[in-house]
Parts: C-alpha cells; structure tokens; sequence
C-alpha cells in the first residue's frame, strides 16, 4: 500500500462542514485532521499560509492516489514515506480519538542537502521529541512527489498525538509536571533540535481532532520503530 497526505482548504468551514467531511470519505481507508471548535483553544497554531489548513486527509492506497479535489475549495496532495514512531492508540472507525492531533508541515532548507536534512530530523531529532513532549502518537511523513498541480514546497509532514490538556497547558504539551525548571529545561533542548533540520521556521503547525476512517490491512509499506 502507498501513502499520500492531503491539506484541505475551505472557506467558512464549521463543525457540520467537518461532519459532511467525514461521511464523504466514510468506509475508505483514510484518516482526517479537522481543525474543529474541539481545538479551536491550541496555543500552538502557525501557518505560512494565507488562510490556514482546514483539514487533513491521510489516505492509503494500492495504485492511485484518491482525487479529493470535489472536497473542499482547494485540496493539494502529497505522496509519502511514513514512518511509525509512536503507534497512536486503537480508536472506533469514526470515533474521535481522545486528545490533540498536530500536523506539522516541514521545509528542508536550502543549505541543507536532503541526505542530511533526514539525517537531522529522523537520527537526531526523533528521540529528542518523544523524550521532551507528552506525546503518545508520533508518526513521520517524508514528502516523495507532489500529486496536484501547483502544490505548494512541503518536504516533511509530521502528526503528534498530545493530552487534550496540551490545547492550554504548557506543562501537559511538555510533560513537565508542573515543574517550571524541567518545562525550560525541555523547552530549550526541544528548540535547539529543531533548530538543526530548519523547523524552528517556515513551519505549519495545525491543531486538530483526529478521526480513523479505516486503517491499510495489512500494514504493509508502513515501519513501526517502537
């Protein structure tokens, strides 16, 4: 199976433009990001954008990618590599999953080549997120070809599972305790590693609710690194 990830836009989307949403692509095997009223609190929301991403599609097929252009206003997609770090835990089909989803979209900058841009971001980098977040669902997406037109510079896409406390809550994005010393100290290693592979700028970070539509079976194509 092969992997593509979609970044949907639409204007004026709510809570019941997200439903419809879900029951489009109800019994496909495709996950979606919706940046809902659940989430609409994130301290951490950035875009590069004009209008931020409305929603995300992750979808798994055998030889063509899904055309989601009839979805919403603008759709781009992506084919991926995806590497699982932290298998988010099972959901219902449709069910929410409890929590905050962040789907990050990165850029390799230009004095990097792309041999040690991923050296940085899946050697250095990866260990240095799941010890310095609460994260419990952490899976890597490298961009290998864009799948629409005029789709826009993406060359990593990552989605972290975080406490729904982590909307507000420094200390429960960071996992801290409530230890200001530990959250600085985490703060600044987390900064400083992202520092190295250009993701401490040129940055996407979209909150949203995650639902699980289907899952590939078997999970072929995909690598678990536990």
């Amino acid at each position: 199976m092969r992997k593509s990830v979609h970044l949907l836009w639409h204007t004026g989307a709510d809570d019941a433009w997200f439903a419809q949403l879900r029951e489009a692509l109800r019994g496909q095997t495709v996950h979606v990001d919706v940046s809902d009223s659940a989430v609409a609190t994130a301290m951490l929301r950035l875009t590069t954008f004009r209008e931020p991403v409305t929603a995300v599609v992750q979808a798994w097929w055998p030889e063509h990618a899904p055309d989601l252009s009839a979805l919403a206003h603008t759709v781009v997609g992506y084919e991926v590599a995806e590497t699982v770090r932290l298998r988010p835990p099972p959901t219902e089909f449709g069910e929410r999953t409890p929590g905050l989803a962040n789907i990050a979209l990165l850029r390799r900058p230009p004095d990097l080549t792309p041999g040690e841009w991923l050296r940085r971001w899946h050697d250095d980098h990866t260990s240095v997120a799941i010890d310095t977040q609460a994260t419990f669902g952490y899976v890597q997406n490298v961009v290998i070809a864009a799948l629409t037109d005029a789709a826009p510079q993406v060359d990593g896409i990552v989605e972290e599972l975080f406490p729904i406390e982590a909307l507000t809550d420094p200390h429960a994005f960071y996992g801290s305790g409530g230890n200001h010393a530990e959250l600085l100290r985490r703060v600044g290693v987390m900064a400083a590693s992202v520092a190295r592979f250009g993701a401490d700028r040129n940055i996407d970070v979209i909150p949203t609710s995650r639902y699980v539509l289907g899952e590939p079976e078997p999970l072929s194509g995909r690598s678990a690194i536990m």
